[in-house]
């Protein structure tokens, strides 16, 4: 069978990915998104797998249909390289900080019979106070994606796709995890709050404090 299909969607992917790490802005986060949700219809059609399986996908894809249905608000998103933030540390190289007011409307505009398997997959997103880092899920999805395709006959081509591919493999020969915790640590001050504030400062509005219907 030829994956001709398949292997762009793939390229595509992991090129997105990686722009999203090089050159963060909402506009690499919109098509980081949109990249996903066409890759996972791809796979779908051609090999009769999806991403369903992983909580990571599912959260991503619905703030992906957000966005996709009401575009301004992906500019309410924060991607942010770790080294302009205050003394912290994490896993990843940059953050991608979403306000729970944001998360919170997405699972509103659910399909009511998806919604509560929705909700439960925002607990995946790092919850700091009302803002979330959703970058580790874009990262461990990416590793879900890889995965999934890792023994069906797809060659892709992209030096993305390869240099993916080649960090996987040596985390592999080292014996470290795949996937990230995304966890973050600061030597002084509360990570929420510092985020909170950042957010705040980038969106050029105060964060928002709303009820929590959303596990921290």
């Amino acid at each position: 069978m030829s994956y001709d299909a398949l292997n762009a969607a793939i390229d595509r992917f992991f090129r997105c990915y990686f722009n999203q790490l090089q050159a963060p802005d909402p506009d690499t986060l919109l098509n980081f998104l949109n990249a996903l949700h066409g890759l996972n219809d791809k796979l779908k059609h051609e090999s009769g797998r999806d991403l369903f399986g992983s909580s990571d996908f599912i959260a991503l894809k619905a703030l992906r249909n957000l966005f996709h249905h009401h575009l301004e608000l992906v500019h309410e998103a924060r991607i942010i390289p770790v080294e302009e933030l205050p003394a912290m540390t994490t896993d990843l190289i940059v953050v991608c900080l979403v306000p729970r007011s944001l998360v919170e409307r997405a699972e509103r505009e659910t399909d009511r019979r998806h919604r509560d398997q929705v909700r439960s997959a925002f607990t995946t997103f790092k919850w700091y106070g009302d803002v979330a880092n959703i970058q580790p899920c874009m990262f461990n999805v990416a590793v879900d994606l890889f995965e999934a395709v890792a023994d069906l006959d797809v060659a892709p081509v992209s030096e993305a796709y390869k240099a993916f591919e080649g960090a996987y493999q040596l985390d592999k020969e080292r014996g470290l995890p795949h996937r990230v915790t995304g966890d973050i640590w600061c030597a002084a001050g509360s990570v929420g709050e510092i985020l909170q504030t950042v957010l705040g400062q980038r969106s050029g509005r105060p964060a928002q404090r709303n009820a929590s219907k959303i596990d921290k």
